[in-house]
This record gives C-alpha cells, sequence and structure tokens, in this order.
C-alpha cells in the first residue's frame, strides 16, 4: 500500500529520553532563537488571518481586501462598502494532533511522531510568549473499547486553550506520554475533525497535524472546519513512505492495520505501479484541500525545522500577494 511501507517502528528518542522542559529549552536555542533572527520577529506570515470581530462599514479603497465586501450593502449603495473589523489582541490557536499507528513510522533517529512534538511545542512556544492562548486535541486513531487485552483507549484527549510556558509544558507532557498503540483498522481522521467542529466555538487558527493516512470521509468535515475557521493543513510524512528502493525481495507492513505483504522491489513494473498509486493519492489528498479552501503544508521527518518554517513562511507571504492582486482584479471587474 502507498505510504505504508513499515519496518518494525523504534523507539522515539527524543521523546522518550527528554523531559518536557529539555524538549522546549532545545527548541528554543536550536530553532526559535534562529527564527527570530530569520524572521526578525515578523510571525505575521506564519499566524495570519486569525478571528476578529465586526466593527463597522466604510467604503472601499484601494487595496482593500475584496474577501471583506459586503454585498448586501454594496448593491444598496451603489458603490461597494466594506466591512471593518477590530482585530482580536489574543489570538486563539488549536492543534488537532493525530497520533494513530501510522504517527510512529520512521528511522531510529526521526519518527513522524518526534517531528510532529517538535513542531507543535515550537508553534505553541511562539504565540504563547506573545500572549496568546493554545488548545490541543489529541487522537489515537481507536474506537473506545479496541485497546489490547480487552483494555479500552480514549479515542480523544482535549487540553482546553490557555496561555503561558508552562501550559506549553503540560501540552508537550500530554503529546509525549501518549502510548503508542497496536495496529488497528484504517484510522478515520473524520472522527478529529468532527472533535475540533464540535469542541472550538470562537474563530481561531486551527493546525491539523497528520500524515492523512485515513479512511475516506473527512474531506467535507475539513470543508466545515474552514468555514468557520481558518485552517492549516500540515501533512508529515517520511521519505521510505513514498520511494521504493531496488533492495530485492522485502516483507511490506500497512503502518495503521499491521498487513503484510512480501513483494520482490527489483521488479520495474511493481515498482512502477507502486509510485503511479502514491502519485494518485498525493493528487486525491491536494484534491481534498483545495476543494475545502485550506492550505497544505508538506513536512518531510528528513526536513531542517527552522528551514521548513521559513520556506512555509515564503509560500504564505507570495500566497497573500497573489490573493490580494485577484481579489484587486475581482474588484474592478466587478466595480465597472
Amino acid at each position: 500500500m502507498p505510504g505504508k511501507n513499515k519496518e518494525k517502528p523504534a523507539p522515539l528518542p527524543a521523546a522518550k529520553q527528554s523531559s518536557p522542559e529539555r524538549i522546549l529549552q532545545r527548541l528554543d536555542w536550536q530553532v526559535i532563537r534562529r527564527l527570530d533572527g530569520l524572521l526578525q520577529g515578523d510571525y505575521r506570515s506564519l499566524f495570519y488571518g486569525y478571528g476578529v470581530d465586526f466593527a463597522d462599514l466604510r467604503e472601499y479603497q484601494p487595496g482593500d481586501d475584496i474577501r471583506y465586501i459586503d454585498w448586501n450593502v454594496t448593491a444598496r449603495m451603489n458603490t461597494p462598502y466594506i466591512r471593518q473589523y477590530m482585530e482580536d489582541r489574543e489570538i486563539t490557536a488549536w492543534f488537532l494532533v493525530d497520533l494513530s499507528p501510522s504517527m510512529d513510522f520512521g528511522t531510529t533517529s526521526t519518527e513522524k511522531r518526534g517531528v510532529l512534538i517538535d513542531l507543535v511545542a515550537t508553534f505553541a512556544r511562539l504565540l504563547t510568549r506573545h500572549g496568546n492562548r493554545v488548545g490541543a486535541i489529541l487522537f489515537n486513531g481507536q474506537e473506545a473499547g479496541n485497546g489490547s487485552n480487552g483494555g479500552s483507549h480514549r479515542k480523544h484527549r482535549m487540553l482546553p486553550a490557555k496561555g503561558g510556558r508552562n501550559h506549553v509544558l503540560q501540552l508537550i507532557h500530554e503529546l509525549m506520554k501518549q502510548p503508542r498503540l497496536p495496529k488497528s483498522p484504517l484510522t478515520n481522521l473524520n472522527a478529529l475533525l468532527s472533535s475540533g467542529l464540535l469542541t472550538i466555538k470562537k474563530r481561531s487558527l486551527v493546525f491539523i497535524l497528520s500524515d492523512f493516512i485515513s479512511a475516506p470521509g473527512w474531506e467535507r468535515t475539513l470543508n466545515l472546519l474552514a468555514r468557520n475557521h481558518e485552517v492549516l493543513a500540515i501533512r508529515l510524512w517520511d521519505p521510505r513512505e513514498v520511494e521504493l528502493p531496488d533492495a530485492g525481495p522485502i516483507w511490506l507492513e500497512d503502518a495503521e492495520t499491521g498487513e503484510q505483504l512480501y513483494v520482490d522491489t527489483s521488479d520495474r513494473k511493481f515498482r512502477s505501479q507502486f509510485n503511479e498509486a502514491v502519485q494518485q493519492r498525493e493528487n486525491g489528498l491536494n484534491a481534498a484541500f483545495r476543494h475545502a479552501g485550506v492550505e497544505p503544508w508538506s513536512l518531510s521527518t528528513h526536513e531542517d525545522l527552522v528551514r521548513a518554517i521559513l520556506r512555509y513562511s515564503a509560500v504564505r507571504k507570495q500566497l497573500h500577494r497573489l490573493n490580494r492582486t485577484a481579489h484587486a482584479n475581482a474588484l474592478s471587474g466587478a466595480v465597472r
């Protein structure tokens, strides 16, 4: 199965052998300080477009964002009017975190789960040190009562949105202590997104962190979530999930279900079929993100975190410039 070839999961050195305090100290020195210098404190490109409250109406001026035009008032007044908003001084951000079995895939030095913990901790630290609040919904991908030895696992763990360094440490602790679960039926990511839809009431900045290896059916819920919030979909992946080496006959194991398949990776036809399946899945994910109006960010476990965040910041700046140009052009046509 594409994106699922897996060896025996290795322990997670960064999360298992460190305390939350040590992880945060390491990120402060190795990631956040570097970002401070390179971004010069301008994090608006990362956390742009958060919740706002309606304040007033005024006539459109060149350079205004067409998304804020009140078309009902514009029709009545026969001239374009803009809805003015009072920006919230405090951003509320939520992390919807997929901790299903496939997130444990990786090498002995780097797993998707380890990269996920570092990324959540970094963003939470950047947000809370400027007075904002962060919350999280942790999802293990299993139905209640489907645990090993007849036990049960809660599907969700919710941390209310709070601020401060201690809350970031608690978030890291909760991420670290989530158990590695046995293989199970394919994760239903829709359960995580639905939980976010029901839990997050106020317009917020929502990060979805997952490999998006899931049963179908989550796309519509993502669309609904994006209507109410600014949603950033962060897809974590490992190169070995999408690149099949010519290693001869090997066993492949599905990272979610544990299903095994004996294949000959030296067979060119099989490798070609594998690559086609990977590309089809990639195209399907991109189509789902576009349909929901969600900005996807693909993050490899082998990529330097600072460089990845800078790359993402540059992409978001470019998208915002293009959107403003498109909106201005559309408004110009509408006014004519």
